[in-house]
């Protein structure tokens, strides 16, 4: 399974298909979640909510790809990474792109 970022398939002719999107919310840990708080008032890194944000990047880059597998395709072209929110008490990544088929065709020369 190939998830790219590219708009096409680098050599490859390519049939797209749906536009599949994948959302992940991860919860924070209460007792984290104070002291990002407190960070917040006095500056500095939330590193927190930045592995929050990694993780569920991660997941949702895992959920997208199982989608598009579950659907037959061959991978995602088009993939997006919506900017993370850290919303009340967790984090919130929505990513998405079109599930594609290559062709049988192959690459033209």
């Amino acid at each position: 399974m190939t998830l790219i970022a590219l708009d096409g398939a680098p050599g490859n002719d390519v049939e797209v298909g749906e536009l599949l999107v994948v959302v992940v919310v991860y919860a924070a840990n209460i007792v984290q979640d104070v002291r990002e708080n407190i960070r917040n008032l006095v500056g500095g890194r939330m590193t927190h909510y930045e592995t929050l944000i990694a993780k569920a990047i991660e997941q949702g880059l895992a959920d997208l790809e199982e989608k598009s597998s579950a659907k037959g395709y061959d991978g995602v072209l088009g993939v997006k990474i919506s900017h993370p929110v850290v919303v009340d008490g967790g984090v919130e990544v929505i990513i998405y792109g079109n599930g594609y088929h290559l062709s049988a065709r192959g690459p033209e020369s």
